[in-house]
């Protein structure tokens, strides 16, 4: 990368719609699932909508009327049907390199997600990019977004203030969580949630590609 000063010693990354190519995919999963135990289907903005938070969080946020007692059942058909497609899923065009030149100027890299432990894990196995991150946290061993548990957490395993900390997400949850946690963040376009929810937020900046987020940050990183 160039010459540039670091300005953030740990950038924390959301995992889905960032990094993964798997908001579409999601989104049809929770569809389906909400269908199977009789609940109103959310519609494509309102499944999207809820990406990033913890699985349980975002099925009952994206399927008010489904009973409590259906939760298990809902969960089940969630990972059912996501799991057809998980081999599907890929990593955004460019990522790879971004990853890379981030970790050539020796910024630790982090995966801050409402995914699973296990699903997360999996997702990892499957693009080869084991020992890219440093650290990472998922909903179900911390908290789901926005509640800032997740960035603390990581923050303090390595001793980073909040203000050498970035987080780089593209839901409004994401970006949410950097605020509670006192970090600057940076949204992404192209994932679940429109960019005219985060102006709000006061990103440091919104990338409308990789391309566009891996040359900011070759500047400003």
């Amino acid at each position: 990368m160039s010459p540039h000063p670091r300005h953030f010693d740990l950038i924390a990354f959301d995992w889905d719609g960032t990094l993964f190519d798997s908001t579409a995919i999601i989104t049809r999963s929770i569809q389906a699932a909400v269908q199977d135990v009789g609940g109103t289907v959310p519609s494509d903005r309102d499944a999207a909508y809820v990406i990033g938070m913890g699985l349980m969080q975002a099925l009952a946020h994206a399927a008010p009327d489904v009973p409590k007692e259906k939760y298990p059942e809902l969960g089940a058909r969630y990972r059912y049907h996501y799991g057809k497609h998980q081999n599907d899923i890929s990593l955004f065009d460019g990522v790879l390199a971004l990853l890379s030149d981030l970790r050539s100027r020796q910024h630790w890299l982090a995966v801050a997600t409402g995914k699973s432990r296990l699903g997360l894990n999996e997702a990892l196995q499957a693009v080869e990019l084991r020992g890219t991150f440093d650290a990472s946290r998922t909903a179900d061993e911390t908290a789901g977004k926005p509640d800032p548990r997740m960035l603390i957490e990581l923050m303090r395993e390595f001793g980073v203030k909040p203000e050498r900390t970035l987080m780089i997400g593209d839901t409004t949850h994401d970006l949410q969580m950097a605020l509670n946690a006192g970090c600057p963040s940076v949204g992404v376009s192209y994932g679940a949630h429109e960019s005219d929810a985060f102006d709000a937020l006061n990103p440091r900046f919104v990338g409308h590609s990789v391309a566009e987020l891996h040359d900011w940050l070759r500047v400003n990183g």
